[in-house]
């Protein structure tokens, strides 16, 4: 590419990199606003989600069009490109975070609506500050091409993979303490699992910053496995990176 050329590449790279920044941090918000609205029964935030939601999208279309025009205009290489298939990847594990936030939302509108008296029968708010949280710090970790941040990202899906089944308990506990809360626990139950759902779709984004950067595909992959690689420590002789090594690993 002439030198034209690659200034306009470098221009287009960086506008994808910043639109999905900014599409994450809408979903971010998503997520703190619809799980506001299920403790406080502030109806407007549901409507602010729907609206993020659209947005959420339209950034998902724009971005894919500016990814496929990048690759037909300049045929990228290398790191290059593996940046643009990275994030054509982590947009549809963004978008469907906003889906699962927009879920919540709705459920929360449902509760809400249907008894104004409504409290909820098990606290989610520490469960929603950790995906919130992980969120960010794998946008984070995109934004620094840090892939030591992105694999606390997955070592943390863990804590709330934790959360989704200690809160699964406390409401099945509840509902055979109290069959009166069946209807309004199921919902809490869907509630909990569109928050591990999104835990989960941070851990794929957070992989493939992994991937950007090192260059190793970690899916799959037990979670030491996946610290080495953001470490950069698959390259040394003494360590195997075969299949094998990884199932070992697995946990």
């Amino acid at each position: 590419m002439t030198e034209h050329t690659n200034r306009q590449f470098a221009a287009d790279l960086e506008a994808v990199r910043s639109q999905f920044l900014e599409m994450g941090g809408l979903v971010e918000t998503m997520i703190q606003d619809a799980v506001e609205a299920l403790q406080t029964g502030d109806l407007t935030l549901v409507d602010q989600v729907r609206e993020h939601e659209r947005q959420v999208n339209q950034h998902e279309i724009e971005i894919d069009e500016r990814i496929g025009l990048l690759i037909a205009r300049h045929q990228p290489t290398a790191v290059d490109l593996r940046t643009l298939l990275s994030v054509s990847k982590m947009l549809t594990d963004m978008e469907r975070c906003g889906d699962e936030a927009e879920k919540i939302a709705k459920v929360a509108r449902r509760l809400h609506e249907a008894n104004s008296l409504y409290e909820p029968v098990v606290e989610l708010r520490h469960m929603a500050r950790d995906v919130s949280l992980m969120i960010r710090d794998m946008l984070d970790s995109f934004a620094r091409n840090d892939p030591v941040a992105a694999a606390r990202v997955v070592r943390n899906d863990k804590q709330v993979d934790k959360e989704w089944k200690a809160a699964l308990r406390h409401m099945v506990t509840y509902m055979i303490e109290d069959p009166r809360s069946i209807s309004k626990s199921v919902e809490l139950v869907f509630i909990a699992r569109a928050l591990e759902r999104i835990g989960d779709h941070a851990k794929n984004m957070a992989e493939r910053v992994i991937y950007l950067v090192r260059g190793d595909d970690v899916r799959h992959a037990g979670l030491k496995y996946t610290e080495r690689a953001a470490r950069g420590e698959l390259d040394s002789p003494d360590v195997t990176s075969s299949i094998a090594g990884r199932d070992t690993e697995a946990s």
